[in-house]
């Protein structure tokens, strides 16, 4: 049987353009820093200030970085020295780019203790790796892996990992991923600001979402419902059929429960973790997980034709959610201070599955189903 292919590398490539964005928010005002040359710039300065958030948030931020690159290596059939070579080098080199190309950004300080701890943090990551790899760990975790899924799901398998992140980011809607056209909206209408056609173009987009009637509450019911049961279906995609279906949608159902508190916990604070579950949320989520059970048995292409329709509907409905005061009180705390480490992680994860995910389905009902 041909060795399936690791979710290491979409996960490690993905990871990466994450932290790039993460690490260079908001990608505006860039400037040359008067009066430096560009060696000048490269000697990176030792910080005044040390907050214990930040110490800890480079520190982790690149741990996972470190154990990918060697995973990615490692388990596409490469040898130990390239996967500890790009291990250990590739995270510190991307986080030295990273702090030195902070210089041209006047929201961003470029810090020597940052690329230090970001540094440490990949090797870290690899220790952690290579010590899975020496234990058999890695290989075990293989032959679970085929038995569970079938091949060409590396795919499906990062993007089912990426999944809990996005629920991280604040949406108007409970697990109701893939909200970006007020985004392109905003992006769209600054870029004709002034020219003759930017009322024409204004009227085509129409309202702001903050301006659209609220959802109903059966609406609000059905965008839950597929936030939820469009990563089952995927997984049924991607899945052999029977009882591990069921199981994973059992786990994905405790892991939206379980992120969407967090969520709602770090935006508000502990007190009101459990504010997101709105009346229709509890009843939607149990229909969700009826109908992933009950489609654990179906053919993998049908699966993701399901996948694609549920995904559809999703983002349809989530485009015409509003956001409140309280949803834009949300977005400021993570646009601002401490969040801002995960802002772009998050954020990007949520706006882009749903449409990652549509992209997979379609390959994956293009490719023949075996036994």
């Amino acid at each position: 049987m041909a060795r399936a292919r690791s979710s290491a590398v979409p996960l490690a490539l993905a990871f990466t353009a994450l932290v790039v964005y993460a690490s260079l928010y908001p990608f505006s005002g860039w400037t040359w820093p008067p009066g430096h040359e560009l060696l000048q710039l490269m000697r990176l300065p030792w910080p005044r200030y040390f907050p214990k958030f930040d110490l800890f948030a480079n520190l982790l931020g690149y741990l996972p970085l470190g154990a990918l690159y060697f995973g990615a290596v490692v388990r596409s059939g490469g040898g130990l020295a390239p996967a500890l070579l790009l291990g250990l080098c590739g995270p510190a080199l991307l986080s030295f780019v990273l702090e030195v190309t902070q210089n041209f950004l006047p929201e961003r300080v470029a810090s020597l203790l940052d690329w230090s701890l970001n540094a440490a943090g990949g090797v870290l990551g690899v220790v952690l790796a290579a010590l899975l790899q020496a234990a058999g760990l890695l290989d075990r975790w293989q032959l679970l892996r085929d038995r569970w899924f079938t091949g060409h799901s590396a795919g499906a398998r990062a993007l089912l990992l990426l999944w809990p992140l996005g629920l991280l980011f604040p949406a108007p809607v409970p697990l109701g991923l893939g909200q970006v056209g007020e985004t392109l909206r905003l992006w769209v209408d600054a870029a004709v600001q002034g020219t003759p056609w930017a009322d024409a173009v204004a009227q085509w987009l129409g309202p702001e979402v903050a301006e659209v009637d609220p959802l109903s509450r059966a609406s609000e019911w059905l965008a839950i419902m597929l936030g939820l049961l469009a990563p089952c279906l995927l997984a049924h995609a991607a899945m052999r059929r029977g009882v591990r279906r069921i199981v994973m949608a059992v786990g994905a159902t405790v892991l939206a429960l379980t992120t969407m508190t967090l969520s709602t916990a770090l935006n508000f604070g502990p007190e009101h973790a459990w504010a997101w579950l709105t009346p229709p949320a509890l009843p939607a989520i149990a229909a969700a997980l009826l109908l992933a059970c009950a489609t654990a048995w179906i053919g993998s292409r049908l699966a993701a034709a399901l996948a694609l329709v549920v995904l559809t509907g999703m983002v349809a409905l989530v485009s015409q959610a509003p956001t409140d005061p309280y949803f834009a009180e949300s977005l400021q705390g993570w646009q601002q201070g401490r969040f801002i480490h995960f802002h772009g992680l998050a954020q990007w994860v949520g706006w882009l599955w749903p449409y990652a995910a549509m992209g997979w389905l379609l390959m994956r009902i293009g490719v023949r189903e075996r036994g």
